[in-house]
């Protein structure tokens, strides 16, 4: 049962990242880089630093105990994924939102659900054990599921280009480096976590208990905020729109609030992923690659209710269709592979 609880973990972080980006809609007068540092500060300094706190009793002893090794390497390891972050910005603006989706997001899935029991030799072990063919089947069916969604939304984009009589600036020779740096680097955050477990394992012994994992953020995603940082202060520099963050002629209000709600919703899939985790049994490793399954599956769905597929081809419609199914399918799989883990 236990498994069973941690994948509904994993699907309500999954929901906090799927609803992230709507708050920016309300958005008015900001520059992209101005709303994501916003966002930015709350949910990968202040959330992980406030929830810390209150979760993790003698948070300042844990921290004093825990191996600062492991708060190194969590620490550059949420660096380099908050480099993959800024890679798949720029990637959307040549091959789109869905096709950047589909292949960063199903390279992440496969590389940072396999990197951790690869690096630390267990891998072989694993695949020896009971469940592992259907844990090998459900990431791979997720990578392909995540690939025929993304393949239905650069069709989406078509149909809409077409009625628009519009054209993107599509580009592959630009995007598709860029799409693979933010794979490989979106991966390592998966990784950071798993480099940062024996900072949990000293919260633990302090009685954290299951919220153990929130300990990690403090690293993890400080690091990312750092990466983030600099490339936001260097676009504010080269665009001179540092003036956004106190001109009130645009609900300088309203877009503070939309910033945090989007920084609380994103943090969300953070903390939810954690309560998750522990409870994945002996293949913790896969937590990383249901999260991403679930992400693109319910993004995917809050497109469908908001609308967005409406106007789009019977053949678009019915590649969308066959990835629920796939990407269901894949989740199903990984999730008895863990109960036979489990028992």
């Amino acid at each position: 049962m236990e498994v069973i609880n941690g994948v509904l973990y994993h699907a309500a972080g999954a929901s906090g990242a799927a609803l992230c980006y709507t708050p920016q809609k309300r958005v008015r007068g900001w520059s992209w880089h101005t709303y994501w540092l916003a966002q930015a500060f709350v949910c990968w300094l202040a959330l992980p630093l406030i929830v810390a706190y209150f979760t993790i009793p003698q948070l300042a002893d844990v921290l004093k105990e825990a191996p600062a090794s492991a708060m190194q390497r969590s620490f550059l390891l949420g660096m380099a994924y908050g480099v993959g972050g800024t890679a798949f910005g720029m990637a959307i603006r040549y091959v789109g939102f869905s096709l950047t989706y589909a292949i960063a997001v199903g390279i992440s899935c496969v590389l940072g659900t396999l990197l951790p029991p690869l690096v630390h030799g267990t891998l072989g072990d694993v695949l020896k054990s009971s469940g592992a063919a259907y844990l090998i089947s459900g990431v791979s069916m997720g990578a392909a599921g995540i690939a025929l969604c993304g393949i239905a939304g650069r069709y989406k984009e078509r149909d809409i280009e077409s009625r628009q009589n519009s054209t993107s600036g599509f580009s592959l020779a630009k995007g598709l480096p860029l799409c693979l740096l933010a794979g490989i680097l979106s991966a390592l955050y998966g990784f950071s976590l798993d480099q940062g477990q024996p900072i949990a394992d000293v919260a633990v012994k302090y009685g954290a208990g299951n919220f153990q994992g929130n300990v990690v953020y403090i690293f993890s995603n400080s690091g990312a905020f750092i990466t983030t940082l600099i490339y936001c202060i260097y676009l504010h520099g080269r665009q001179k729109t540092f003036h956004q963050y106190t001109s009130k002629t645009h609900g300088l209000g309203i877009n503070y609030l939309m910033a945090a709600f989007t920084g609380i919703l994103w943090y969300g899939q953070f903390f939810f992923y954690g309560l998750g985790h522990v409870r994945m049994g002996n293949y913790k490793f896969t937590s990383w690659a249901i999260h991403m399954i679930m992400l693109v599956l319910l993004s995917s769905l809050v497109g469908v209710i908001l609308k967005e597929w409406k106007d789009c081809s019977t053949k678009t419609k019915a590649l969308l269709a066959l990835a629920f199914i796939v990407l269901l399918t894949a989740i199903l799989l990984l999730t008895y592979g863990n109960k036979l883990g489990e028992s």
